[in-house]
Parts: structure tokens; C-alpha cells; sequence
């Protein structure tokens, strides 16, 4: 009986121990990021968004007031005929995004961060369509060809100026000054 409990504290210290020992380190890590020259994005190595980003004092900043999705149709009938469904709607406006960015010489990979605005949608039960968004944001971002993972907030709001729009999104950018 002894000899397992003298058991259990000592697998108990030495789990207690090497779990300190790599937040520590993990923690080393991230101090040691932050006080990079380049961007650096932090969380869950499995999520599909990062906890927070640390953009340094070197990049110039970019922020894109709310997007808001294109018209497809403008003879249509419902909102899905003139602007499509959630996932529609934001594929459109992150292809807007993608080309402004680009029209600047930037791409998708220097969003660091998004704020997006759900309405209920009439065709999911007047609920907000949080999976049409996820969706649409999983073909831009942490990708092959664009693995960065935004910092990301999604709210859910009664409604926007549009009635038909059921999104809408805010990003913000970080790049480096190219005439340095």
C-alpha cells in the first residue's frame, strides 16, 4: 500500500513537473516572437483561426471597414437570387478583400485579423449561419496556398443596412513598408 502511494505522488510530480516544463517553454517561445521583426500568430496549432497575432512596430497597417457581399442578381426575387446564401455571400466578399488587396500590391496572407457580422437568415431558421461562414472562410485561409490563420472575431447581429445582406466583414492588414 506504501509503496503505491510513494507510486502515485511520484507519477503525480513528475506529470505535475514536465507539464510546467513545457508551458514554459512554450511560454519562452512565445516572448521570444513577440520581440520578432515579422508577424507571428499564436494559438491552437489545430484551430482553424489564431488566439492573437503580434504584428511589430516595423509593418505599416491596412484596415478595411465593412465589406459587403456583391450583387448577383439584381432582378432576383429573394435574397438568395440577388445575393446568395451566408456561404455565398462571404465568398464574394473575401474575393472583393483578395482582389482590392491585390489591386495593392497585397494578398489574403497579410489579413491578420477579421471581424464578421452574421444576421439570422430566413432559410435556417432565422438563426445565423455561423457554418456558411466557416465554410467559406476554410477556402481562403489555412490553406495550402494560403496557410495563414487569422485572428478572427464572428457576432452574430440583428441586421445590417441591407436586408438581404447576411454578412458582413471588417479585416485588418499588416505588411512591410517595400521602399525600406
Amino acid at each position: 500500500m506504501k509503496k503505491s502511494i510513494k507510486s502515485i505522488i511520484a507519477t503525480t510530480v513528475l506529470g505535475t513537473s514536465l507539464i510546467t516544463g513545457i508551458s514554459l517553454a512554450s511560454a519562452g517561445s512565445e516572448k521570444s516572437e513577440l520581440k520578432s521583426n515579422k508577424i507571428a500568430f499564436f494559438g491552437s496549432p489545430t484551430s482553424s483561426i489564431s488566439s492573437s497575432v503580434s504584428v511589430p512596430q516595423n509593418y505599416n497597417r491596412l484596415s478595411f471597414s465593412g465589406t459587403v457581399p456583391p450583387l448577383l442578381n439584381k432582378d432576383g426575387k429573394t435574397t438568395y437570387e440577388r445575393y446568395g446564401d451566408t456561404e455565398t455571400q462571404a465568398i464574394g466578399i473575401l474575393k472583393t478583400l483578395k482582389a482590392d488587396l491585390k489591386a495593392k500590391g497585397l494578398s489574403m496572407s497579410d489579413i491578420t485579423y477579421l471581424r464578421v457580422y452574421l444576421t439570422p437568415d430566413p432559410n435556417k431558421g432565422d438563426k445565423q449561419d455561423y457554418q456558411g461562414w466557416f465554410n467559406a472562410y476554410a477556402k481562403f485561409f489555412n490553406t495550402k496556398g494560403n496557410p495563414v490563420k487569422t485572428a478572427r472575431s464572428t457576432v452574430g447581429v440583428d441586421s445590417l443596412v441591407n436586408s438581404d445582406w447576411l454578412i458582413e466583414i471588417e479585416a485588418e492588414v499588416a505588411y512591410k513598408n517595400k521602399s525600406k
